[in-house]
């Protein structure tokens, strides 16, 4: 370094004053000029005023030498044997100009990630990348023929008998609730069922005989839907065999069962999911007598359809949320008339709740009241009173809809005193009983109106016309 420093001070002759890198001062010159005096060993001797100023010199250059090369790096600056500065001129592109290039190698930058994003720890190439498949290498040790023509599927085991149970019930009460029988025959397809598929309609049935007359008329929709997507025709046959000799168990819980699977079989038959041949091949080989009193069933209602014309789409009805009005008013009428004929209290509450329309008693209330009135009689009057105290007592009818019932009938009376004249007095009579039997409380009882009275002239009047209803 030293030898460097030499040979370029005689190629390019520094002054003294112009190595400083600031302006010099008096005392500076006087530095150069002076002696200095240097302390060895605690001894004060005095050096030779050449050798410090060409030390000095030495040390200017360097770092006159080092800023340089730290400035024009890349350029590949050097010193030749002569002490000429010889400049190399390197490509910005070549590997050298950038290798020794000290500066940032990317610029300022866009502060994109590195590589597009496709680099880093856990990074499998950049975003929307697709890679194609890669091609099987015949020479790798783990090849094998038979693994090129192997095919992956997903296999869903079938389902036993505990895990179908457990999986197949929550889908039809389900079913019971929202009714899309598309959504059902989609699960069931999810699933598979192997050797349990016949098993699907006689647990629906199983559990719609304990249900609502609603969710028996879903099930039969259901069982027709599922026939042809999801069942045969012999899975449905199979299980009403199975229905029929498992009828003693289902009569322990559900007495009326009998009954009842033979409305489904004949329903079925005519949904054309049952063969016609499903009842005569019964004959003379029953031995229960609650599969005798269910295909029994079965074949009356057949016989009806044929010859009275009977409608299975109507048979267990439907939901009270989906009858019309028009329909829901006319039952009603048609279980006030039975029973005033029969005067059976219980017989009438059961055939209310199977109606399934909680929501819809103020009619039942309502048409009860225009019925005593129009009758003029005290003997319906007698009945429909204690029809309407035992539906309060047994919370059939609530509160509420007692109370709506008779604002109805307080709100038309002006209608009905026109087609019955006495229609104010039997009101009267009749709130004025019910509310003695403690079926409507007070304040319903005084919103009771009465026909409004004129009172002509009076003495005391005073020649008044008088306008009162009392």
């Amino acid at each position: 370094m030293a030898t460097d420093c030499e040979a370029w001070l005689n190629a390019n002759p520094v002054e003294a004053g112009d190595l400083s890198d600031s302006f010099p001062s008096g005392d500076e010159d006087n530095t150069f000029t002076g002696n200095v005096n240097n302390e060895i060993n605690g001894n004060w001797i005095s050096a030779p005023t050449g050798s410090i100023h060409e030390a000095r010199l030495k040390a200017k250059v360097k770092r006159r030498l080092r800023k340089n090369s730290s400035r024009d790096s890349g350029r590949g600056d050097s010193l030749s044997d002569n002490g000429d500065v010889v400049r190399s001129v390197v490509p910005p592109t070549s590997p050298k100009g950038k290798l020794l290039n000290r500066r940032s190698r990317m610029g300022k930058g866009r502060g994109l990630p590195k590589k597009g994003g496709a680099g880093g720890k856990g990074v499998w190439g950049s975003p929307g990348e697709v890679y194609d498949e890669d091609e099987v290498d015949v020479k790798d040790p783990n090849y094998d023929v038979e693994q090129e023509n192997c095919v992956y599927e997903t296999v869903v085991l079938p389902l036993d008998g505990e895990t179908f149970e457990k999986t197949v019930t929550p889908i039809v009460q389900e079913y019971f609730e929202h009714g899309d029988a598309n959504e059902v025959a989609e699960l069931l397809a999810e699933l598979n069922l192997g050797s349990m598929r016949g098993d699907v309609p006689m647990l629906a049935v199983s559990l719609a005989l304990e249900a609502k007359a609603s969710h028996r008329e879903l099930t039969s929709r259901l069982l027709s839907k599922l026939c042809g997507r999801v069942l045969t025709a012999a899975d449905v046959e199979a299980s009403f065999h199975k229905l029929l000799k498992e009828l003693p168990d289902l009569v322990l819980d559900t007495p009326g069962a009998p009954q009842m699977l033979g409305q489904f079989i004949a329903r079925a038959v005519a949904d054309n999911i049952l063969p016609k041949s499903f009842i005569d091949g019964y004959k003379g080989r029953v031995d229960s007598e609650y599969a005798r009193a269910a295909l029994d069933r079965a074949a009356v209602l057949l016989r009806m359809s044929r010859w009275t014309g009977l409608r299975f789409d109507s048979l267990w009805g439907s939901g009270g949320g989906q009858r019309p009005v028009n329909q829901l008013i006319k039952e009603v009428n048609l279980l006030l008339k039975e029973f005033l004929l029969s005067g059976d209290t219980v017989e009438a509450e059961r055939c209310l709740r199977e109606l399934e329309v909680p929501h819809f008693h103020h009619e039942f209330v309502y048409e009860a009241v225009i019925m005593v009135l129009e009758s003029k009689g005290d003997r319906t009057l007698q009945m429909i009173l204690q029809l309407l105290k035992s539906l309060c007592a047994s919370t059939v009818i609530t509160v509420d809809q007692l109370r709506r019932g008779f604002e109805r009938v307080y709100l038309d009376m002006a209608d009905l005193s026109i087609d019955v004249p006495c229609a104010y007095s039997l009101l009267e009579q009749f709130v004025e009983q019910s509310f003695n039997a403690g079926v409507i409380d007070k304040k319903l009882r005084d919103l009771c109106p009465c026909r409004g009275r004129k009172r002509f002239i009076s003495e005391g009047d005073g020649g008044r016309l008088k306008l009162s209803s009392y």
